[in-house]
């Protein structure tokens, strides 16, 4: 298990990350999700809007820009400042520091992104209903694959935070609701595939099956920590020839 995963890094990592200033900020959308949420119940007659607005604002802002923010600092934060050369002087295989940082950007996006749309699902549908345990194994799905893609993008460039709002409002916000082949390699596809796979409601916009999310959402997750992992190998070569 060493060479894959190293509690001390995990430790060190949330710790860090939970003490930034940023983290902070991670609250907010999840209390403007549960909040309006429950504006919505108490105001709101028509049955769609939590399938639409669950669906849309938790899965294409909140779940997204929460993994973004979570997936870019776990590693981003370190190459930034130079610290993670001292990480990178250990044994600790480059895979097994991944994969930590990883995990521990997906707990957090489970805690401040899945559960607020659970939450908000309990609210407007009740909590055992097929539409909240539905955005609940969706958003879990989402936490993995974004923060995999995130902490790739953290490994392979000081700007991730750019390039990954980019891919979000180019790929996941405009050629995933345009291209059907763009879907194939859209995170927000394989989650609200996922959630519509449980809920079965059309109105989560979801157009992969279950299957083909499965095995894709599976695919992206590995291929993303094997290269963020190979880069970081070689950030350590040039961090000790320097």
């Amino acid at each position: 298990m060493t060479r894959l995963f190293n509690p001390v890094v995990f430790l060190v990592t949330l710790r860090a990350t939970l003490g930034r200033r940023q983290a902070l900020l991670l609250a907010l959308p999840a209390l403007i999700l549960i909040g309006v949420a429950a504006l919505l119940t108490a105001t709101a007659h028509s049955p769609v809007w939590p399938p639409e607005f669950l669906g849309v604002f938790g899965f294409t802002v909140v779940l997204p820009l929460t993994a973004l923010i979570i997936g870019t600092s776990v590693l981003g934060a370190e190459i930034d400042d130079g610290s993670v050369v001292h990480l990178l002087a250990t044994p600790v295989p480059r895979l097994a520091v991944t994969v930590s940082k990883f995990s521990v950007a997906v707990v957090l996006t489970v805690v401040f992104g899945a559960v607020p749309e659970y939450l908000a699902g309990v609210i407007a549908t009740g909590a055992t209903s097929r539409l909240t345990l539905g955005l609940l194994a969706g958003a879990a799905v989402a936490a993995v694959v974004y923060n995999a893609l995130f902490v790739m993008l953290s490994a392979l460039t000081t700007r991730a935070i750019a390039f990954g709002l980019l891919y979000l409002l180019v790929w996941e916000g405009l050629l995933a609701n345009l291209v059907a082949g763009a879907r194939l390699l859209s995170a927000g596809q394989y989650s609200l595939s996922v959630a519509n796979a449980i809920a079965h409601n059309s109105s989560l916009n979801a157009h992969l099956t279950l299957g083909t999310a499965a095995v894709m959402g599976c695919v992206v997750t590995v291929a993303a920590l094997a290269l963020g992992a190979r880069r970081l190998s070689k950030f350590s070569l040039k961090g000790e020839a320097a």
